[in-house]
């Protein structure tokens, strides 16, 4: 896991989107524009979270997608690791073999075991990814219902149903 870029960010505010929708499918054009983003951004993130089996897809006018677990069994490190990859936080160099006073023999005692910095930063990467496998969407989910007044999912669920009625209404005016 290297550095987390935005699409982890992103995708885990559209899961816990899904969370809230429960069987509702929402289009990752919905969830792009409901958070103010481009549609082609999430476009690449929802493939790879629908290969590891977070998410699932479904066509048609009502289609879009839906969790594939219970928000509980869904972990901040799945998700991580499902648009990361499972890159380590940290490539050690090896530097440590490549002292000047070594002659391009480094000693036994210089580069054998794990490099002191290298085992500091596995021990980093550990913690960081034993504290994301703990967290889920759901208690996430739960410190955010608390935090948000109560109107703001009525808020958010008015919008959705307006854009789903729309989407709906569209494809019955185009229909012969």
């Amino acid at each position: 896991m290297a550095h987390l870029t935005a699409s982890v960010e992103y995708g885990i505010h559209c899961l816990l989107w899904l969370a809230a929708a429960g069987d509702t499918p929402l289009s990752s054009r919905d969830l792009a524009e409901l958070q103010g983003i481009s549609p082609s951004f999430l476009a690449k993130i929802f493939p790879k979270l629908e290969k590891a089996g977070i998410v699932t897809a479904s066509e048609g006018v009502r289609g879009g997608y839906r969790l594939a677990k219970a928000p509980e069994d869904i972990s901040f490190l799945v998700i991580v690791d499902a648009i990361e990859g499972e890159k380590p936080l940290f490539e050690c160099q090896e530097i440590r073999g490549r002292c000047a006073v070594f002659d391009d023999r480094p000693p036994d005692w210089a580069t054998s075991g794990v490099c002191a910095i290298h085992a500091v930063m596995l021990k980093a990467e550990k913690a960081m990814r034993d504290t994301l496998a703990k967290e889920t969407l759901a208690s996430v989910g739960e410190t955010f219902g608390r935090k948000a007044p109560p109107e703001f999912q009525g808020d958010v669920q008015t919008w959705i149903d307006a854009r789903l009625s729309a989407r709906a209404a569209s494809r019955t005016r185009h229909t012969p």
